[in-house]
């Protein structure tokens, strides 16, 4: 609690990284509910801006190496849940 934690993703792929490459990563209350998207990446990285996480994290990955991790700023025990990363390189899913 408080301070930064990483949450570490990493990936392979058959076709080669593009521009085209996506990662996607979900989040789901311990208590269930609705999945939200938390952050997206493709090319550049685009945090939510609506939410309990917004303005908390922040992408750390180099999808050149096959890292698509983020960074969680002040986390809190109200933020425990699901994280689920999601890595789409067209044509590979």
């Amino acid at each position: 609690v408080g301070e930064q934690v990483s949450l570490k993703c990493s990936f392979k792929s058959s076709s080669p990284i593009t521009e085209s490459l996506t990662v996607d990563w979900t989040y789901q209350p311990v208590t269930g509910g609705q999945m939200e998207t938390i952050f997206h990446y493709q090319s550049v990285p685009y945090p939510t801006t609506v939410g309990k996480f917004k303005d908390r994290i922040s992408w750390i990955g180099n999808v050149a190496k096959g890292d698509a991790s983020v960074a969680l700023q002040s986390p809190a025990m109200s933020d425990n849940g699901t994280f689920i990363c999601s890595v789409k390189n067209p044509p590979d899913v």
